[in-house]
């Protein structure tokens, strides 16, 4: 069995290098970059092949959470007395630990990339909520010990083999763990047509 690559190693793909590009285009439209910065970081993009060479390219133009490509997704994503949140194109790790404590966390898997088909979260939510914003597609089991608290959302096995599976061990005191879908945008018609 060969080892996993590190997030870093990951091929790049389309939509990873648009995300860089329009980055160094607004970084060369405010003075952060210039002409011929931007034009050898353009390069670069293009022929970049995986994350990790794509993320050199932005990570002296924002804040890490501000990133077009996170590579940090191993870190453990903490609320303590505050919001935390983790979302955008970030890639997760097979172990992931939350904590929320009296505060609010969120974390948003539908840009996401799993490196796994079976990612286990562990989560520890205290006098605080815990979101996790599942795309379709994906499965999310809930197991653990829920003290005063509550589940809210829905959660489901597996539909078949090869369905990726989050699967969250919780200890929940006084606090709430929430599982949603992206909300999909409606329309309303105002007129009827005849």
């Amino acid at each position: 069995m060969s080892p996993r690559p590190s997030p870093r190693d990951l091929r790049a793909s389309d939509a990873d290098r648009d995300r860089v590009l329009a980055m160094l285009g607004e970084a060369m439209s405010d003075g952060r970059l210039t002409p011929e910065e931007h034009s050898e970081r353009i390069q670069r993009a293009f022929s970049a092949r995986t994350l990790g060479e794509l993320a050199e390219l932005t990570a002296d133009l924002a804040v890490p959470s501000a990133q077009p490509v996170r590579l940090d997704g191993g870190r453990v994503i903490a609320g303590i007395l505050g919001p935390a949140r983790r979302d955008g194109r970030w890639v997760v790790p097979e172990n992931l630990t939350v904590t929320a404590m009296f505060g609010e966390v969120e974390v948003d898997f539908t840009q996401a990339i799993l490196q796994v088909s079976r990612v286990q979260l562990y989560a520890t939510v205290f006098g605080g909520r815990l979101r996790l914003i599942v795309p379709d597609g994906v499965s999310v089991i809930v197991s653990g010990h829920m003290v005063l608290g509550r589940k809210r959302g829905s959660t489901a096995p597996p539909a078949g083999p090869g369905t990726p599976v989050i699967e969250v061990r919780a200890l929940v005191l006084g606090g709430e763990l929430d599982v949603r879908t992206p909300r999909k945008s409606r329309r309303f018609r105002l007129f009827s047509r005849d």
